[in-house]
């Protein structure tokens, strides 16, 4: 019997896309940005909600017009193989390929990548480690990782000299869109 390790996902986007994807007229795309921090795949907070809603209303607000009308697509996900970076265990695979990113940028005679922004919200760097963690998997033939799971410690501190911020929270990045069990329209 296989094991199965169940999390709901919330994915903020434009209405019309989450009433696409529930009723089967459309596919969720995965997000392929170079800063994308977890690497490239479908983006999901984990059991938030309120935290999916406020983005996709931030982006709403915003100027790129992706989103006309903010929403939550919600989805029951397997983690299945996952690069669970809550367990302290997985943090090394991450060390490596952060260490082989940059042998091969310094072989290569390439400047590595360089995280940016407010709260390095533009993980540039990130996105290359990962990107190498996995590509060094497939060459040493080990099963790839289905999804990756972190924690994500974002906004103020919700006190002075808090070590919470007001909008920590868990990222589940599925690279496997198989382990996407089923989608829902959650209640407000």
């Amino acid at each position: 019997m296989v094991s199965r390790s169940l999390v709901l996902g919330y994915h903020g986007c434009d209405l019309t896309v989450a009433r696409k994807v529930v009723s089967g007229a459309d596919l969720l795309k995965p997000s392929q940005n170079e800063h994308d921090w977890l690497g490239s795949g479908f983006y999901f907070w984990e059991d938030s909600y309120a935290r999916a809603l406020r983005w996709a209303q931030d982006e709403e607000r915003g100027q790129a017009g992706k989103i006309g009308t903010a929403a939550v697509l919600g989805a029951i996900i397997d983690l299945g193989n996952c690069l669970n970076l809550i367990d302290a265990e997985h943090l090394s695979l991450v060390k490596a390929a952060h260490e082989a990113y940059l042998e091969f940028c310094r072989v290569s005679n390439l400047r590595p990548a360089q995280n940016r922004g407010k709260d390095l919200r533009a993980r540039y760097l990130d996105k290359a480690v990962f990107e190498t963690l996995h590509k060094l998997r497939q060459e040493e033939g080990k099963p790839p990782f289905d999804s990756v799971r972190a924690f994500f410690v974002e906004g103020a501190p919700l006190y002075e000299n808090a070590g919470l911020r007001s909008l920590d929270h868990v990222q589940i990045c599925v690279r496997n869109p198989a382990q996407i069990v089923g989608y829902f329209l959650p209640h407000a």
